[in-house]
């Protein structure tokens, strides 16, 4: 990866923090770092052959027929059915946990800048996306499709979205599963904050059980993951509101230890039901976050 990473300018989040306007964003993301990721890992060579569609600027010239255009002295690509069927579903938990931010960005903010960039992508290469918010109600949900005016509804919601109550995530998780009628690839991307981690393992094991592929982006800040409060700190639970005054040396060991459980928890149990789970830290560039999945998912890593 390191002879990838010279010489690109990453979308670091303080420059996303300036930016403000999520197309923008997203396009910036999409024709970066991560252009390969549409080839893997979602589109297998196993695949049965669907059709010849026209060929367009951007498409990859390996896959032009040339035999066709030999006969017809127009380029054709080959389409195969994997490439012609993928729905990808992007599910955002935007409960009041998600607001918390020590840096450039909060979680939300920086959860939203992801899934601007991959509906964009997903819609970019002709797939299509979907979108549903939730907390611990279903609060809107977008089906999945591939017209550029769906993706502008897409990015007009995350604009518009506001933060509510807990975090609940089992109901909602099971509802979207129920109004999803073709298999696809399932995005979910949230902090994990929930009462009941029973729960959402259940209702992502739904998503699995029903043939959908899952991915999980465990949204956390760099001072959840590091805790380097130095001064007496006040700590208030955006979701209860109560609230502790201490000072963070004398708990950091305690609170690390209960952090690592709760990664590991969701690592082993998703992991069960070959869940794709990730931690993505907020301080991280979104493209290099983005590209460094991909390269895990390719065994580059």
């Amino acid at each position: 990866m390191q002879h990838q990473q010279e010489g690109r300018r990453f979308l670091d989040p303080a420059v996303l923090a300036g930016i403000g306007n999520l197309e923008l964003i997203a396009k910036f993301v999409v024709e970066g770092f991560i252009s390969g990721l549409h080839k893997s890992p979602y589109h297998g060579f196993s695949v049965e052959f669907a059709q010849y569609r026209e060929y367009m600027p951007g498409d990859d010239t390996k896959h032009i027929d040339w035999k066709v255009y030999g006969r017809t002295d127009r380029y054709y690509i080959k389409q195969f059915e994997q490439e012609t069927n993928l729905n990808c579903y992007l599910l955002l938990d935007t409960s009041k946990s998600m607001t918390y931010g020590s840096g450039d960005l909060t979680k939300l903010e920086y959860a939203n800048f992801l899934i601007a960039s991959l509906a964009y992508f997903m819609v970019k290469q002709r797939d299509a996306v979907g979108l549903a918010y939730f907390d611990e109600k279903l609060h809107e949900y977008l089906p999945a499709r591939s017209t550029p005016s769906h993706l502008h509804s897409i990015l007009v919601t995350l604009e518009r979205l506001q933060t509510n109550t807990i975090t609940k995530m089992g109901t909602p998780l099971h509802q979207v599963a129920e109004r999803l009628s073709r298999r696809g690839l399932v995005i979910l991307i949230s902090d994990l904050y929930d009462e009941n981690a029973d729960e959402v393992v259940q209702a992502l094991e739904h998503f699995r059980y029903d043939g959908h592929e899952v991915i999980v982006f465990h949204i956390l800040d760099r001072q959840e993951l590091e805790f380097e409060f130095e001064r007496i700190t006040r700590f208030v639970d955006s979701e209860t509101n109560e609230e502790i005054i201490t000072t963070p040396q004398t708990i950091r060991e305690s609170y690390l230890s209960h952090l690592h459980d709760f990664i590991n928890f969701y690592k082993a149990e998703l992991g069960k039901y070959d869940i794709d789970y990730n931690t993505l830290d907020t301080s991280t560039p979104v493209d290099y976050a983005l590209s460094s999945y991909l390269a895990k998912r390719e065994g580059l890593m």
